[in-house]
């Protein structure tokens, strides 16, 4: 079975609701594969809840495109396709250059020294190539400078990809051979930034996440190949 454990359901949350975020937080860190059959009967046992809670958490989460039905088969863990991933990473290049850009004129000096403490950690991290803190310290990263933004607009489009976002970064920080340059981008980003500078932050973000994409494409020729 699983790498599942069962839950705390000692939470003020309905039960429903907790295990939802618990088999969506699965799904997004690749405890549940792509592909993976959810069958309800045993994830009820696995977790020790009923099936209800589970069918409803299952609703749910097809509806946020993360669990597909199969007619006559029944649920499975939605597959992220290199072209689901390219489309995301085409609106999120945009995106990152306008929030770096928003960034640089709004900034606070908090959210400065907020900003680089996570780069020091993320740099920390890869120095001792600990690729759950890297993950964990470059969302934080990307997710300050949008909030440095003061645009809500601009986060909720931000927060609607970063499930999408969430599912490959864990792969692609993993598997990246140039990790060194992710230090080198987020440090350029930083100084570009703090100096509010707009339009250098601006094309750092955008060239940030272009290196993402030139990855990614490389990743799709190899797949061609096979």
């Amino acid at each position: 079975m699983d790498n599942l454990e069962k839950l705390d359901i000692e939470n003020y949350k309905p039960l429903r609701e907790i295990v939802f975020e618990y088999l969506r937080q699965s799904i997004l860190e690749g405890k549940l594969e792509p592909g993976k059959r959810i069958m309800e009967i045993q994830m009820a046992e696995q977790l020790g809840v009923s099936r209800t809670p589970v069918r409803e958490a299952i609703r749910k989460l097809e509806l946020e495109g993360l669990v597909v039905m199969v007619p006559r088969k029944g649920a499975y863990v939605a597959d992220v396709s290199i072209k689901d991933v390219l489309d995301v990473l085409e609106v999120r290049m945009a995106l990152e250059g306008l929030a770096a850009s928003l960034a640089a004129e709004k900034i606070s000096d908090d959210e400065i020294e907020e900003l680089t403490s996570i780069y020091e950690e993320f740099e920390s991290y890869y120095k001792k190539n600990d690729i759950k803190g890297m993950i964990k310290k470059d969302q934080e990263f990307h997710n300050c400078i949008f909030n440095a933004t003061g645009n809500d607009k601009l986060n909720q489009i931000n927060n609607s990809l970063r499930e999408q976002v969430y599912r490959f970064r864990v792969k692609y920080i993993s598997r990246y051979n140039k990790a060194k340059e992710l230090v080198k981008e987020h440090k350029d980003l930083l100084n570009a930034i703090s100096n509010r500078d707009s339009d250098g932050a601006h094309k750092y973000g955008m060239k940030h996440i272009e290196n993402l994409t030139n990855y990614m494409m490389e990743e799709l020729e190899k797949y061609k190949e096979k």
